[in-house]
């Protein structure tokens, strides 16, 4: 019974920090109007690109951009990986090459991209081998 008891915890916690990731530019730009929230879009490479899974890992994973985003940020990743096991759905595919051609022109892996709630273009950076503290204090600069 204890056993049960603990499971269950860990997993109510556990989606209390659960990031949701949109893939629709549309469905994130009505979710940050109607939440008052502005809008992180994310290209990455995430089974090739070595600073993508870096950010991934040491940024979007923490515990700390975690809190942050749920109180803050609407997310949206825009993928392109390699291999054929990961491929993407079509649509999803087509969706990320619409984002490219708007949001990353010059094709940057890793690219942030940093939106108000209406899609306009607030900032865009890249990823230096930064803590997740560090990513987020230079989030709040370009959101004030």
């Amino acid at each position: 019974m204890k056993k049960l008891i603990c499971i269950s915890l860990l997993m109510i916690s556990a989606f209390g920090f659960c990031q949701t990731w949109k893939t629709n530019m549309e469905e994130a730009k009505t979710t940050a109007t109607a939440q008052n929230k502005n809008i992180v879009l994310v290209f990455s490479g995430s089974d090739w690109c070595a600073p993508c899974i870096k950010l991934d890992k040491n940024v979007w994973q923490s515990e700390a951009f975690k809190a942050y985003a749920d109180e803050k940020l609407v997310l949206v990743r825009a993928d392109f990986p390699k291999k054929k096991n990961n491929a993407l759905p079509e649509d999803i595919r087509n969706n990320n090459l619409l984002l490219a051609e708007k949001y990353n022109k010059e094709g940057f892996f890793p690219l942030v991209v940093i939106l108000d709630k209406n899609g306009k273009v607030l900032a865009k950076k890249g990823y230096e081998n930064q803590t997740a503290a560090q990513y987020i204090s230079e989030l709040k600069a370009i959101l004030k």
